[in-house]
């Protein structure tokens, strides 16, 4: 019997994105919603993630937490769906790359932008992405190389780069430069991605009514 998959999220956070990764494997999951401030705090999921936070997944008795790392771990526990290259191939250099700069200088840059936090340039080389200027050409030159980060194939680490390339262009983050837009129309729209944000939008209703 397969280890049973949980995921713990709530439609209004970075859970949408693990949403959008769980669909792409096509493994079944279990869906558990919590709540900002009450569930989300309570010891039951303090036991599975100290920071009360999401998103997260329990697989068997795997817990993973951060969105690169689910990404990550669910692309290697269910090759079947082909989302990362195979220890060994040439195309798991570039994976790793493109996975974790979008959890390192993207997802800091974003964060700073969002705050209003300038880096002076004599500081920038104390922060990992140099500059917003810097961070964003270089999303602009890798998306627009290709038609995904790996060239003709998907994987895992469009899921995460490009949902924060999907959110930049919502947020005003990331300009609206024809590479990003191009780029995440094409990703937006696989079946998985589509899934994904029925089901989290349909929470998202039903929470609204009450």
């Amino acid at each position: 019997m397969a280890d049973k998959l949980t995921f713990y999220t709530n439609p209004m956070s970075r859970g949408r994105i693990a949403r959008w990764m769980l669909e792409e494997t096509g493994a079944p999951y279990e869906t558990t919603v919590l709540e900002y401030g009450t569930t989300m705090k309570a010891p039951d999921y303090l036991a599975i993630n100290p920071m009360g936070k999401v998103p997260a997944i329990k697989h068997g008795d795997t817990i993973v937490t951060e969105c690169a790392a689910i990404c990550a771990y669910l692309a290697d526990a269910f090759p079947q769906a082909n989302l990362a290259p195979a220890p060994g191939d040439k195309l798991r250099g570039p994976y790793y790359r493109w996975m974790f700069y979008a959890a390192g200088p993207v997802e800091a840059m974003a964060s700073n932008h969002a705050l209003g936090v300038q880096v002076p340039d004599e500081k920038r080389a104390m922060v990992g992405y140099g500059s917003r200027d810097e961070v964003i050409n270089t999303l602009e030159h890798v998306v627009s190389r290709n038609e995904y980060l790996l060239g003709g194939r998907f994987s895992a680490a469009d899921v995460y780069l490009g949902s924060q390339i999907g959110w930049g262009l919502q947020f005003g983050t990331l300009e609206q430069r024809p590479a990003f837009v191009d780029y995440f129309a094409r990703i937006s729209n696989r079946p998985a991605a589509v899934r994904a944000r029925e089901i989290d939008d349909a929470l998202v209703a039903a929470a609204k009514k009450g």
